[in-house]
């Protein structure tokens, strides 16, 4: 939550009219754009607190845009995200799979993101279940979260799964567990999701939502089909809690955060990697690959299946590992929210203790107004 040096909203405002010049923007990725460069700023509104009592008062907080592709806006959705999350996982260890589509495919992607992400998250949470169910005789609870990018923000889709060590047995007759070293083979896991995506790819093809020409589309297909597809499937954590805490680190991430940004300037973009090194791009470069990662409007990035797919069947498993119904809670307002988070609480002043009080600062764009934007309610 603290402040960067560096900001990718000013990347953006410098040099959104060079990137227009080379590449048309799609309404989505020009919407997403828009609300980047002016969250938290006096375009959205915000508030001020202010202690009667001490005449305490703080520098005005603006709203967030509240966009999904936004690194400043995630913290506070991912900490209500796992809060609703916490009563459903399953009190059991769970193992951690990525499912990448394969190289081949990536240009398809960009072009009918959609279908062919709604492909692999059906391709991979079926080859999952159906495996479980031959091999081992249950039905298993899985998460899935959408990831399209690398640490240096190239396109590469995949799926990041936990999945449960065990599961309901196909009768409903008891919860089975699964050694935690161990899940499944992964090579027939890797050959069954290649067979059902490319199953997803001959039905898009037929019902026109994947436009190729025969010789193209064949081509693809061969060259796919004598392909190894990655599957990676971790030995599964052992605590629920360490298990929605690993969650958390993938469920609202966006293609890169600001507090990796090294070094800005009118010529170059430096920013973080991994292990110690750093990539550098023009401006435009870096928000051509910024963009890639903008998702369709209203995709879901994160679905369940299996058991957290389906609220009957959780229940009878949680009944067999008895785990004691809970009332779901309320989800936490955002001043709640960011005290878990920071420790702040603001609703009390700084110095002296006493309950603020707060001006509202109306937005000054009135079309920020409309259902899905920041307004006065946004948290800060």
């Amino acid at each position: 939550m603290g402040r960067t040096p560096f900001d990718i909203a000013d990347i953006i405002r410098r040099h959104r009219e060079v990137l227009e010049q080379s590449q048309r923007l799609s309404s989505v990725q020009a919407r997403a754009l828009s609300a980047i460069t002016l969250c938290r700023t006096a375009a959205l509104g915000g508030h001020v607190n202010f202690c009667p009592d001490c005449g305490w008062r703080e520098e005005p907080s603006y709203n967030s845009c509240r966009n999904r592709n936004c690194p400043k806006c995630q913290a506070l959705a991912q900490e209500r995200w796992l809060a609703s999350r916490s009563e459903a996982i399953l009190p059991v260890p769970h193992y951690h799979a990525v499912f990448t589509l394969p190289e081949d495919l990536r240009p398809v992607g960009r072009k009918h993101a959609r279908e062919l992400y709604g492909a692999l998250f059906q391709s991979a949470s079926e080859a999952l279940l159906e495996l479980a169910r031959s091999r081992l005789g249950v039905t298993l609870g899985l998460t899935l979260v959408l990831h399209t990018w690398t640490r240096d923000l190239r396109f590469h889709p995949h799926v990041h799964i936990l999945v449960s060590a065990g599961g309901l047995a196909l009768d409903g007759s008891g919860f089975k567990p699964t050694p935690r070293k161990y899940l499944l083979p992964v090579k027939p896991l890797a050959g069954l999701f290649r067979g059902k995506l490319l199953d997803a790819l001959r039905r898009l093809r037929s019902a026109g939502k994947l436009p190729m020409t025969a010789g193209a589309f064949g081509s693809l297909m061969a060259s796919l089909a004598a392909q190894d597809w990655g599957v990676y499937l971790k030995r599964a954590f052992r605590s629920p809690e360490f298990v929605l805490a690993y969650l958390g680190r993938y469920t609202h991430r966006v293609g890169i955060a600001n507090s990796r940004l090294l070094n800005v300037t009118e010529e170059a973009v430096t920013f973080r990697t991994k292990d110690g090194r750093a990539v550098t791009l023009t401006p435009v470069a870096f928000l051509k690959r910024f963009i890639q990662h903008i998702l369709p409007d209203r995709f879901k990035k994160i679905r369940h299946a299996g058991l957290y797919g389906s609220p009957k069947a959780l229940a009878t498993a949680k009944r067999h590992l008895g785990t004691v119904p809970v009332q779901p809670k309320q989800p936490p307002t955002w001043e709640e929210a960011l005290a878990a988070l920071t420790g702040k609480d603001v609703t009390r002043c700084g110095h002296c203790g006493s309950p603020v009080h707060r001006r509202l600062l109306p937005p000054l764009a009135k079309f920020l107004r409309r259902p899905g934007r920041a307004d006065s309610r946004s948290p800060p």
